[in-house]
């Protein structure tokens, strides 16, 4: 077994059945993403849309491809047609371009709102009172081809564990408001995306649905 098999393997063995892995492939090589593919995995995270669509092209069509990635609404056409599910929402002029291009390749595109938690005025997201305003918006209320599904967050990259925790709690407050204003009966308002290789084992104490973990599977970049 390959060491990115032995990683793969350890690293799904930590994490609970309740909660997804996207094995972040961001910059790596078709090969390496294969041997992980082998092993049973397929939710994939890229970060860039034409690289994501590179690998979309080369790669078995029974991948589940996310963006994890800031995206630029003038890259939403490479991947309307494929993508399983956009973390990176940050705005309605984001959220309304995905709608118009999955409207065009008849698609609902499920989404994420990032949202912003950390400490750090580098990491893109969406205060609560943002999400709140697009949320109860008329021109939100009119898209019929995305599909919020939750919320996604970035923790400050620190070794103060009592900040992440902090952090990540926040989004899960940030998700219960949400789910009782705008999704009490929507059963598919159910992801917390949080939690990467850095920090991933405290996202999953404090609720996280979903994980993005890459450098503990494929090596360092």
């Amino acid at each position: 077994m390959s060491t990115i098999q032995t990683n793969f393997e350890k690293i799904k063995k930590s994490i609970p059945i309740r909660t997804k892995l996207v094995a972040v492939s961001k910059t790596k090589p078709m090969e390496d993403i294969m041997e992980v593919y082998h092993c049973g995995q397929r939710d994939f995270g890229e970060s860039k849309a034409q690289e994501l669509l590179a690998k979309y092209d080369e790669l078995p069509k029974d991948i589940n491809w996310h963006m994890i990635g800031h995206l630029q609404s003038n890259k939403v056409k490479y991947i309307a047609p494929f993508v399983k599910l956009i973390h990176s929402v940050d705005s309605l002029k984001l959220l309304n371009a995905i709608n118009k291009e999955a409207r065009k390749n008849s698609r609902v595109i499920d989404c994420l709102l990032q949202m912003h938690i950390a400490e750090e005025d580098t990491k893109f997201g969406l205060s609560y009172e943002e999400s709140v305003e697009i949320l109860g918006s008329e021109v939100y209320a009119n898209m019929k081809n995305v599909r919020i599904t939750g919320l996604m967050c970035m923790a400050t990259f620190t070794e103060n564990q009592d900040q992440i925790r902090r952090e990540f709690t926040q989004l899960t407050k940030y998700f219960t408001n949400l789910k009782n204003s705008f999704f009490m009966n929507d059963d598919t308002f159910c992801e917390k995306s949080m939690g990467m290789s850095d920090d991933y084992p405290l996202a999953i104490e404090v609720g996280s649905t979903m994980v993005r973990v890459g450098s503990l599977i494929f090596g360092s970049r």
